[in-house]
């Protein structure tokens, strides 16, 4: 995939054929975020959790700028008005979608694919199939 950070380019098929419940809709402060570790077969992978109202986002826990993670200290973010910023560097990026809004950035957010259902947040897979994955 052109423009994946490297680490979210070999996790993007890791996910299994299931889905997976990641948290309750209510775990994530509506207008913020929270960032969780998935286990996986392919070496795991940082994700961050957007909640605008009832609706939620996830992308991979990397600027595509640097590679680094965009949180300021593990699972805390800077989200106001819609965006999210990278701590490192200030890039800005689109809670709804992803794409890249300012600063050194030249793509956007890798998405997680993501489904909720009855107030449960979960990660729906398409990828290799009983893969161990997990949260930590």
């Amino acid at each position: 995939m052109f423009g994946a950070p490297r680490r979210a380019r070999k996790c993007l098929n890791a996910f299994p054929t299931m889905t997976q419940t990641l948290c309750r809709i209510d775990e994530i402060p509506d207008g913020d975020a929270i960032g969780l570790t998935l286990d996986a077969a392919a070496g795991g992978a940082d994700i961050i959790l957007l909640r605008q109202g009832r609706r939620v986002f996830a992308y991979y826990n990397e600027c595509p700028h640097a590679g680094r993670n965009l949180d300021y200290a593990p699972g805390r973010f800077m989200v106001r008005d819609g965006r999210i910023m990278c701590a490192v560097h200030g890039a800005t990026f689109a809670v709804e979608g992803g794409e890249c809004c300012g600063g050194p950035a030249r793509s956007g957010l890798v998405a997680v694919p993501i489904e909720v259902v009855d107030g449960d947040v979960r990660l729906v897979g398409a990828g290799i199939g009983d893969s161990g994955l997990g949260i930590r």
